[in-house]
């Protein structure tokens, strides 16, 4: 005679398996999922892609989001938030606004490169050194600072520049890509511009600048930091270990820029990560 019940039984931890094996799995999944969120900057489009590039190398897989620097703070700090990591937090002075707002609620993970400055930049055929000189200038320069987004950091370290000076300038919003064009436009036609400038930028390797000395100190000196939501670390070890080893020098960081600038981000990040294999994979 056939046992319903045991038969029950069976099916039901036959079920229970199943189901805890399910859940098991996905959990897996999901520790192997990772989203980058990033802001349009040379240096930040290019470490995030590098990342995405490294980390499905070991069959994560990983999805990068383009947002403003605050809507990324923002998002991170958010109990259920669609993104895990950002790594170019300008801190402890660029960023600050944004840390001072949200900070309670992320996780400063580690540094990846140390000595990040901005400021305002020139040519270096052009023959002024300081901020002070601008406004004797003003013709030369058309009254402009060519600035980028708005949200950036130094858009608003600017804005207290133009401020504290008594700058006679105008900033003008544009977007990092935007900038280098018109600085290359300017060199190659040998005319004057100024515009909001930071290192690392492949900008430095690609033409002769200068920074405008800043007698105010306006512009700070920042560390490149890789901030996370809460419990990114203890839901994705593996990928939390990757973004807290993950660390460049200027000379590393520049030819990761370069080759992301002349071959494309995805193609750039996997030349370089492909000629850099064992420095990338010692993150892991």
């Amino acid at each position: 005679m056939i046992n319903l019940k045991k038969i029950s039984g069976l099916l039901l931890a036959a079920a229970m398996v199943f189901g805890l094996g399910s859940c098991n799995s996905q959990k897996g999944n999901d520790a192997l999922k990772v989203t980058i969120l990033y802001p349009n900057w040379s240096e930040g489009i290019a470490m995030s892609h590098l990342a995405k590039v490294a980390l499905e190398a070991d069959s994560f897989e990983v999805e990068l989001i383009n947002l403003e620097p605050g809507l990324i703070f923002g998002e991170l700090s958010k109990e259920n938030s669609k993104g895990d990591v950002f790594l170019d937090a300008w801190l402890p002075h660029t960023h600050a606004p944004y840390w001072e707002d949200y900070g309670d609620d992320l996780v400063m993970m580690g540094k990846i490169f140390e000595g990040g400055t901005t400021g305002l930049v020139v040519p270096s055929y052009v023959p002024i050194n300081s901020i002070e000189e601008l406004n004797a200038h003003k013709e030369q320069f058309d009254g402009e600072i060519i600035g980028i987004g708005s949200g950036a950091g130094i858009h608003a370290a600017t804005l207290r520049a133009i401020d504290e000076y008594e700058l006679d300038f105008e900033q003008i919003t544009s977007s990092g890509p935007a900038m280098v064009a018109s600085i290359q436009r300017a060199v190659r036609d040998e005319s004057w511009i100024v515009a909001t400038g930071w290192k690392p930028h492949y900008k430095w390797a690609n033409f002769d600048l200068k920074y405008l000395e800043d007698p105010k100190g306006v512009y700070p000196t920042d560390y490149i930091g890789v901030v996370s939501r809460k419990g990114f670390e203890e839901d994705k070890p593996e990928a939390a270990r990757f973004f807290k080893n993950f660390k460049l020098s200027e000379e590393q960081l520049y030819a990761l820029m370069d080759a992301v600038d002349k071959n494309g981000e995805e193609a750039g990040a996997k030349a370089w990560y492909k000629a850099n294999k064992a420095l990338v994979d010692g993150w892991k």
